[in-house]
């Protein structure tokens, strides 16, 4: 096994055939996330941005995108926005995992959205579920299966829609929108949010702002940006913007105008999205990981993905263990908990009112 570790600017087009392929071979790995395509337009905005190439005798086996920080900190490519981590490889592959973090440089390779049963998921690890909508029998299908298992969600929407229509007008629904302006208005609505939620907004980042923008551009055979918004009359409602693959829309940034708020206008988003994407050949969405209502009463079914860490014995792996490890089982702790979860979500929000109110 030979493994060299090149920036995503450097893969040729042979390279990217055989990611796609590799990737193709497997539906565990049908995930925009982990497209060629994404590690190379991160590669665009993050110098730190690499891949670990692995080949056997004459084939490439595997490809493994990651970020080399400072100590030899590794964590997965646009570590803190991907949804679904890994390795893109053959099935019968067989390396050593000591190896594969020594040619890459790493004391430590840091995930919190790791595929279960990818080959670099170690002994210790915790599991979790991410959300998912089967759409594999369509849209009539789906919303079958969610009168029964959701009932009440779907008549309460239905209701709701058809307020919000008969208050302000009717209700449009644009599908695979190209305007960076209609994806302001998106991002716009969700630094609110963060804001408002006491959370870090990831559009104060350039690189996250620029990335975004430039995946919108996108739109091929095998993956693309997917970006849709409900209006009423012209004023837009509800929205999301995120990736796709043949097959598979990966959930990543829902925003709804909160003057809307009780129309409930991100469930009324998100049967609409649904509807539309089946129509488009999507048979999965995957809504990643973490708690939320909406995620509850929308699904119909979990894939799982793990957290943990991956160490060699090196003095940066030590210094990663004293300021990391602690910290992330504490989060743990408070995630695995209903009433600690919902007491550190009140206090999120609690501060998100305050620095608001300051700020205006």
């Amino acid at each position: 096994m030979r493994i060299s570790v090149v920036h995503p600017r450097e893969l040729g087009p042979s390279e990217t055939a055989r990611w796609r392929a590799l990737q193709g071979a497997d539906p565990a790995l049908d995930n925009p996330f982990l497209s060629p395509e994404f590690t190379i337009e991160t590669g665009r905005v993050r110098e730190q941005a690499r891949v670990a190439v692995l080949t056997d005798g004459a084939d490439v086996v595997g490809f493994f995108p990651f970020e080399r920080h400072q100590l030899g900190i590794g964590r997965p490519i646009a570590a803190g926005l991907t949804d679904a981590q890994g390795m893109i490889h053959a099935k019968d592959i067989e390396f050593s995992l000591h190896e594969l973090m020594k040619a890459c440089g790493l004391a430590v390779f840091e995930f919190d959205h790791l595929l279960a049963g990818q080959p670099l998921v170690p002994a210790k690890h915790t599991r979790h579920p991410s959300p998912v909508i089967d759409l594999s029998d369509g849209y009539a299908a789906y919303v079958e299966t969610l009168k029964q298992v959701s009932g009440k969600t779907y008549k309460s929407t239905a209701y709701k829609s058809r307020k919000l229509g008969r208050d302000f007008g009717e209700l449009r629904h644009d599908y695979g929108i190209r305007d960076q302006a209609v994806l302001r208005v998106l991002t716009d609505w969700k630094t609110d949010q963060y804001r408002r939620t006491g959370r870090a907004d990831r559009f104060s980042r350039p690189w996250i702002t620029k990335l975004v923008e430039n995946l919108l551009e996108i739109d091929s055979e095998h993956f693309g940006g997917s970006l849709d918004m409900v209006y009423v009359g012209d004023r837009p409602v509800a929205g999301h913007f995120g990736l796709r693959t043949k097959t598979t829309l990966a959930g990543w940034f829902p925003a709804y105008d909160t003057a809307f708020a009780k129309y409930s206008p991100g469930l009324i988003h998100h049967l609409a999205m649904a509807e539309r994407a089946a129509e488009a050949g999507i048979r999965l969405i995957d809504m990643g990981r973490g708690e939320k209502e909406y995620k509850e009463k929308l699904k119909t079914g979990e894939l799982w993905v793990t957290e943990g860490r991956i160490a060699r014995a090196t003095p940066g792996a030590g210094v990663h263990w004293l300021v990391r490890v602690p910290v992330r089982k504490a989060r743990g702790t408070v995630l695995a908990n209903s009433m600690l979860r919902e007491t550190a979500d009140l206090a999120l929000k609690t501060y998100g009112r305050i620095r608001t109110s300051l700020a205006s």
